[in-house]
């Protein structure tokens, strides 16, 4: 119902914009002992992009019927809705401590592990659900960590 080839653009895109982000906080976070973390997860994106790319790569291209495309493509927005599974929202000026920043984190990795979710239902391909759920695991391992780093209290400004 819902081609592969959508599913990888849009994982592609999330992933980008959680590295885009991650580099952006570890800008703003100079001498954090947050930064190696941050440095690893957007390390962690950009694998997931490739691997994504990669698997767009290796896919056969299918020829598609047009009208189940689209009808595909209506249900998923209906799904999906206003959720952005973006960052882009989030006022990091406003954030004032690292406990804060890595809720945030950790909200964003839920909603794309939710995201990736919804997306099952859609794909029946079984080595495209196979890698689907491998990088789910991923995401739920990059909420693990995020959520075992404890801060000292540190603001941030350092």
């Amino acid at each position: 119902m819902f081609s592969a080839n959508e599913i990888i653009d849009i994982g592609i895109q999330l992933e980008k914009n959680g590295e885009a982000v991650y580099r952006d906080a570890i800008e703003k976070l100079p001498g954090s002992r947050l930064v190696p973390l941050l440095e690893w997860m957007a390390d962690e994106e950009v694998k997931h992009a490739d691997w994504f790319a990669q698997l767009k790569h290796n896919l056969e291209t299918k020829k598609e019927n047009p009208f189940l495309a689209e009808m595909s493509r209506e249900l998923f927005d209906d799904l999906v809705g206003d959720q952005s599974f973006s960052l882009k929202e989030v006022d990091f000026g406003r954030i004032q401590s690292v406990s804060e920043m890595l809720k945030v984190f950790v909200e964003f990795e839920r909603d794309t592990v939710m995201f990736y979710e919804i997306l099952i239902p859609f794909i029946d391909d079984d080595d495209t659900l196979v890698q689907l759920q491998r990088i789910i695991a991923e995401e739920n391992k990059h909420i693990e960590r995020l959520s075992q780093f404890a801060p000292d209290k540190e603001t941030i400004a350092g």
